[in-house]
């Protein structure tokens, strides 16, 4: 019966997962592009994504590689990155299966990302371990699939053409930030404001001595700091947010 049960919860969460795994899919394409057209071998493009799976830390800290940056620069860019796994993971646990040991915790962990969070946040019923074994394992799979088919056709081109492929990864970011830009005025100045940090930083000789990497980290700071200042979420606001979230999920369970 149990072992009916884990099976049971293991195919629901595969489901809830395979959408993120498709929406991947294309953004890992690009990264496997952009590593490998910047001399990373292919098997180390891949390596990367199965043992990261994060987009944003992945293209920043892949790029200041590229860009020869050092060790401890490449550490704290990805870690401020990424430091809202951290947060996300926390707030999971409150409802994680009591039974679940530590080496399944430090797994369900690995797997963590804003599309697997907030699909599991949603569920109602306590989150078991075969449950997140499924929801993470299709997103995985998923990503480094596209970073392995990116980086092989990325390899088998021209080197002329694969150089020019780098493009490819200013208009992810493009087709990623001006949506949310146009629907959102505090996304639009937080967006704004970092650029113009950024912009700061790199072109007055005041600033030359500080490296591209630490350029994203201030920016980040700062952006994040002001826009948490500024544009507080307030409790009403959240509520609403999250209200017709959870009335489409009955509305399908239903």
């Amino acid at each position: 019966m149990k072992n009916k049960v884990q099976r049971e919860d293991f195919i629901y969460g595969l489901k809830r997962g395979f959408p993120i795994a498709a929406g991947y899919l294309p953004v890992s394409f690009t990264f496997g592009l952009m590593a490998v057209s910047g001399g990373i071998p292919v098997w180390m493009a891949v390596f990367i994504s199965l043992s990261n799976l994060t987009s944003a830390g992945q293209f920043a800290g892949t790029n200041l590689i590229l860009t020869g940056a050092g060790l401890f620069e490449i550490t704290l860019t990805t870690f401020v990155i990424n430091l809202r796994y951290m947060l996300m993971s926390l707030s999971l646990t409150q409802r994680l299966d009591k039974n679940m040991s530590l080496p399944e915790r430090m797994l369900i962990g690995y797997g963590v990302t804003d599309e697997t969070f907030s699909v599991a946040s949603l569920e109602q019923d306590t989150l078991t371990f075969s449950y997140l074994q499924g929801l993470i394992l299709g997103p995985v799979l998923g990503w480094t699939l596209g970073t392995a088919l990116g980086a092989m056709i990325c390899s088998a081109l021209p080197d002329s053409l694969s150089n020019a492929m780098g493009i490819a990864l200013y208009g992810m970011f493009i087709a990623i930030l001006l949506p949310a830009a146009k629907r959102s005025k505090p996304v639009f100045v937080i967006l704004l404001l970092s650029v113009l940090v950024v912009c700061l930083l790199r072109y007055l000789p005041l600033f030359h001595w500080i490296s591209s990497g630490f350029r994203v980290i201030i920016a980040t700071i700062i952006g994040a700091g002001i826009g948490a200042w500024r544009y507080p979420i307030k409790e009403k606001e959240e509520n609403a947010v999250k209200e017709p979230i959870m009335k489409q999920k009955g509305e399908v369970t239903q």
